[in-house]
């Protein structure tokens, strides 16, 4: 394409800001040498019009290789070590990681979590969510790019095609062809393959949900229970039909977080760009040419950035909703520009400020100091803050008294005025614990119906006791009077310097 020549604008893409990079000079001030031009806005020139990937078709993408490439292999291998290995280590004599839903007890290493303890949990998905939404305003969505599940998983999926299929070219050319042995077997290989992975990784996230030392030899046995045998087939056709069926599908049409992003991208989110003022206008070239003896950009539109992204759009044509940010068309790109001997960094990850020129790109740290950043951190951090608060002021016996409405007040067999309670003990430790109690608040007073040498409380259990408080008339008159039970504790190891004591206040009906 010659520089006289004007760029074709393309289909308005959707965006989540303004087009980066777009400059301002018009079509007239062009100069074929040394200054290259600069599109008025983001478009292919009419050369570039080639379908990639044609409508409607699985898309194939290209394996990419460079420094973000390695980067989602650490990140699959890392979260997929989570996953699979994690489950199998024992802690305590129990599964470390176990989410126990029958029993209503969350273990997560030395946290021992129970019904009473919901409120910690919902403090962890806060975390989560807005650990989420800050990490989106600073870096976009790198979580899409390196840790999602659905892109993990697609991930290892094109690692099955390419290991049993080939590359990009030998992919194509097999689905072209016609169905022989060679195909059949090709393809029973890899089916062969992604059944067997999807069928563990159900069984391993059913494994999340019941001590799966013990669970997987009952699947194989027959003797494992019907909702734990269900969890692991539907999460393991969940995984066949996301990641091998949909795959892309997924994230450019059912993914509701690629649709809300946009409310938490600002101009200082970092972003992967194609840099146009550099790029346009793009061209072929001989690789003999200097990049100084052409009057097009440094774009030489090989395409090869599209060939490789897994959701098939063009960086080219701008931000997408549709990016996941994987950072694959950045490998691809610097691999051309090294072939070609101009400097790497066509594709990037910069912010819009800094492609409009607002501030250098050394400056792009300075400005995670920003409004939107820090409301979103203060969030977090607070959340954070009561999380380990809570966590480590907790007790781990609780006791609430109930007290018994139906026997509001009564005299017992020696004429003293009685209440009826019910003690509702929780030990949330892993540890069974003994417990003791008194009661005071009048100079005369008796507690009956707790054991003298203590109750033991089995280690994460629940335990319900009726007991009875009894004092001379006398000293309660008519109307509540405050009482205080005082419960002492110790853990079955541990020595007498280790005791905790409860005080629970309570109120005693007089006649």
């Amino acid at each position: 394409m010659s520089a006289e020549e004007k760029p074709t604008p393309a289909a308005e893409p959707e965006h989540y800001t303004a087009k980066p990079g777009a400059g301002s000079q018009k079509d007239s001030e062009v100069q074929a040498k040394p200054e290259k031009s600069v599109p008025p806005k983001p478009g292919k020139p009419k050369s570039a019009a080639i379908q990639i990937h044609p409508l409607d078709e699985r898309i194939h993408p290209k394996k990419a290789e460079g420094r973000f490439a390695n980067l989602r292999i650490a990140a699959v291998l890392a979260t997929q070590f989570v996953f699979y290995i994690v489950p199998w280590f024992n802690w305590l004599d129990r599964q470390a990681v176990l989410f126990n839903i029958p029993d209503r007890h969350f273990y997560i290493f030395s946290l021992s979590l129970g019904m009473g303890d919901l409120i910690y949990l919902a403090l962890l998905l806060m975390i989560c969510a807005f650990g989420l939404f800050w990490w989106t305003t600073i870096a976009g969505r790198l979580w899409c790019g390196y840790s999602c599940p659905q892109t993990v998983y697609t991930e290892i999926m094109l690692w099955i095609d390419n290991l049993v299929e080939g590359d990009r070219n030998k992919r194509l050319k097999l689905e072209k062809s016609s169905w022989n042995f060679t195909k059949i077997r090709i393809k029973a290989t890899k089916y062969l393959l992604i059944f067997l992975f999807c069928a563990w990784t159900g069984i391993t996230f059913a494994g999340w949900f019941n001590p799966i030392r013990e669970f997987v030899p009952a699947l194989f046995n027959g003797l494992a229970g019907g909702g734990a045998m269900f969890a692991a087939a539907f999460y393991g056709f969940m995984t066949f039909f996301m990641a091998h069926i949909m795959r892309e599908k997924v994230c450019l049409h059912m993914c509701p977080y690629a649709r809300f992003q946009s409310a938490m991208f600002d101009k200082d989110t970092l972003i992967i760009s194609y840099d146009y003022e550099r790029g346009e206008p793009r061209g072929a070239r001989k690789k003999s040419i200097s990049r100084e003896d052409t009057p097009l950009g440094d774009c030489i539109n090989c395409n090869m950035c599209v060939q490789v992204c897994p959701v098939g759009i063009d960086i080219r044509d701008g931000l997408q909703y549709q990016c996941i940010g994987c950072a694959a068309c950045i490998d691809a790109c610097n691999e051309i520009m090294n072939k070609m001997s101009y400097p790497r960094g066509l594709i990037r990850y910069t912010t819009e400020g800094a492609l409009e020129h607002d501030y250098p790109e050394s400056d792009i740290k300075k400005r995670l100091k920003r409004p939107r950043a820090a409301g979103y951190g203060a969030v977090l951090a607070v959340a954070v803050i009561a999380f380990i608060t809570g966590i480590s002021t907790r007790k781990m016996v609780e006791v609430d008294i109930l007290k018994d409405r139906g026997v509001m007040v009564r005299e017992n067999t020696q004429g003293w005025l009685e209440n009826a309670y019910n003690l509702r003990i929780i030990n949330n430790s892993e540890y069974d614990q003994v417990l003791t109690a008194r009661v005071k608040g009048f100079e005369e007073i008796v507690l009956t119906g707790f054991p003298e040498e203590g109750l033991k409380l089995p280690a994460r259990e629940t335990v319900t006791i009726p007991v009875q408080v009894a004092t001379i008339p006398e000293y309660a008159d008519k109307g509540s009077h405050p009482i205080e039970f005082t419960f002492t504790y110790q853990e079955s190891d541990k020595s007498d310097a280790d005791k905790v004591v409860i005080e629970e206040e309570a109120t005693f009906i007089g006649e």
